[in-house]
């Protein structure tokens, strides 16, 4: 029998399983874009963007390349599922996230069953931009926890550099984000003290044009565009109001830490790593302050990749593993802040 505590806000509920994520792996493009290399695209300077964002570098993939969000999400998830010490066919459904998918429609979770020669299981895709592999784990733990899989591939791709405005009109947007992706195999453990403690899920859609991508969209359609034939038409590409964007961040980041902090009756001291999405540095060093946590305690990567928005907390998370930041036993906060806006904690056990 499943017992379920109905206190959705300030209670864990209690499930036969957790979920533990047993492997990790990100691929991103060879290509490294700098600074300085957008400056000889568009009017700014490698001082402007660090300053702004604490970005030195990022991926874009090249022109030429096969890679796209699938394909890349591909190539972590082989790294992931082997490091699972798991084949292919031991993965019972997929949890794909991604605002750059390779085509409107059909989405890239049934590309990765296809690319990866899986099973005819079954695949999502989780469209939440910026909190998508948080709202990802948050899918794949609740089909763990009640018993209906077993092990579940929860992937963060974007190819965020072809849909980019790279002129002078769209740089205080192009600067700040790359390509890449990360992947996580989550797998059910009977110990339910270990693994995915807790996950904490919010939106706000009065904001949602703040940060948004207009067009093309059912609205906004085929016919239209090609009538049209604009190329100033600025709709296409990402808009955001970043101060706008900035305050609600900080605000939200911490709140929903102090949720999954809360609900598992745990303290900022008890963190032992956090890792947030590396939208913006000086967003990820405000939450360190306000949560007193040392420069050990928060793991940033967002000078070398950028914002990777769904991928970034994968490619975060696996580095940081690779590097032995994570040990057994430790407490792991995930945090994520986004379009839509939509934003999410997950407190882990490792």
């Amino acid at each position: 029998m499943i017992l379920v505590s109905l206190n959705k806000y300030t209670k864990k509920t209690k499930f036969m399983y957790n979920s533990k994520i047993t492997g990790l792996g990100f691929y991103v493009p060879d290509n490294v874009v700098t600074n300085d290399d957008l400056a000889k695209m568009m009017d700014t300077n490698d001082e402007w963007i660090q300053e702004r964002t604490g970005i030195k570098e990022r991926r874009w993939i090249p022109e030429g390349s096969e890679d796209s969000s699938s394909v890349m999400g591909a190539k972590a998830a082989r790294i992931a599922i082997e490091r699972a010490g798991l084949t292919k066919d031991d993965i019972d459904f997929i949890v794909f996230a991604t605002l750059s998918p390779d085509f409107y429609f059909p989405g890239c979770g049934v590309q990765i069953q296809e690319m990866l020669d899986m099973r005819t299981v079954g695949a999502i895709d989780v469209r939440n931009q910026c909190s998508g592999f948080v709202y990802g784990l948050s899918v794949a733990d609740q089909f763990i926890k009640t018993g209906m899989y077993k092990n579940v591939l929860v992937i963060g791709a974007e190819f965020h550099s072809g849909g980019l405005d790279k002129t002078d009109r769209g740089r205080g947007v192009t600067v700040i984000f790359g390509d890449g992706a990360g992947a996580a195999v989550l797998s059910r453990t009977e110990d339910n003290n270990k693994g995915i403690l807790s996950t904490h899920l919010h939106s706000e859609g009065k904001h949602a044009n703040e940060l948004i991508v207009a067009a093309p969209s059912i609205k906004h359609w085929v016919p239209e565009i090609l009538e049209a034939n604009d190329e100033n038409d600025e709709s296409y590409f990402p808009y955001m109001n970043g101060t706008f964007v900035f305050k609600h961040a900080i605000v939200r980041f911490h709140e929903v830490i102090v949720e999954g902090l809360q609900a598992n009756n745990l303290e900022a001291k008890d963190i032992n790593l956090l890792i947030p999405h590396q939208a913006n540095l000086r967003i990820s060093q405000f939450v360190q302050k306000k949560f007193g946590l040392s420069d050990d305690q928060i793991y940033n990567n967002i000078m070398q990749y950028g914002n990777t928005t769904a991928a970034s907390i994968a490619i975060a998370l696996t580095e940081a593993w690779e590097l032995g930041k994570i040990k057994d036993n430790d407490i792991v906060v995930l945090a994520a802040f986004g379009s839509g806006f939509t934003w999410g904690s997950v407190i882990i056990r490792w």
